[in-house]
């Protein structure tokens, strides 16, 4: 394929995934913050959640859901999405918290700061009087977050704020993981970023568990 069929490919793209955003924009509502997530499955690490508003007018071509992406081209979308976003927020839960509360829950707390920290920079850039209008989520939604919200199943790929979001979250958590493995080397963090691949598991069965772990999630395994 040459390149300008695949720009031309990737700019389509881009407007079906505005779909939802023009919509809502058409209804005189400026500011849409698309929330997503990454992290409710692993063993090891934070949950990590991501809320992300954008101009109408974003053009970053190749913004996708983060697990259709490549690590590299992850990365290379980090600082665009960034600088181009009215707003950008991140919101994490511990494994500690994890275990006391609940991964749902704890997931639903991270994405509340999230959204509380987007809003926070979008008054700091746009102006003390602008708010955050309407909120889509992916498969999800927030009973403590009293705005309009629109859950969209596979909304990471429907929806570019929440692809968006899922990209923030997911290299955020990445880079995260890989400085846990710097400090806990045996379980092959920066690799499976705290998944329960192989080499975790032969690093659980040769030291036990680390601080990151979730005792949650590996409290059946008889043989820690």
């Amino acid at each position: 394929m040459r390149k300008e069929e695949r720009e031309a490919k990737l700019k389509e793209r881009l407007q079906e995934m505005k779909q939802y955003e023009n919509y809502i924009w058409a209804q005189g509502i400026p500011y849409i913050a698309g929330i997503d997530e990454v992290g409710r499955g692993p063993l090891a690490g934070p949950v990590v959640a991501a809320a992300v508003v954008l101009p109408s007018d974003f053009e970053v071509l190749g913004v996708d859901d983060s697990k259709k992406l490549s690590e590299k081209k992850r990365e290379e979308l980090f600082e665009p999405i960034k600088q181009t976003a009215l707003a950008v927020g991140i919101g994490m839960r511990d494994s500690e918290r994890i275990d006391e509360i609940n991964i749902l829950e704890a997931t639903k707390e991270a994405m509340t700061d999230a959204l509380l920290s987007a809003q926070k920079m979008l008054k700091l850039r746009c102006g003390d009087s602008v708010q955050i209008g309407h909120v889509l989520f992916d498969a999800m939604k927030i009973e403590a977050v009293k705005l309009p919200q629109t859950s969209l199943i596979k909304g990471d790929t429907k929806s570019v704020s929440i692809a968006a979001a899922s990209i923030i979250a997911k290299v955020t958590r990445d880079r995260i993981m890989r400085e846990y493995a710097k400090k806990y080397p045996q379980y092959a963090f920066e690799s499976n970023k705290g998944y329960g691949t192989k080499a975790h598991y032969e690093g659980l069965a040769q030291v036990g568990i680390c601080p990151i772990h979730r005792r949650t999630f590996l409290k059946n395994l008889t043989d820690i």
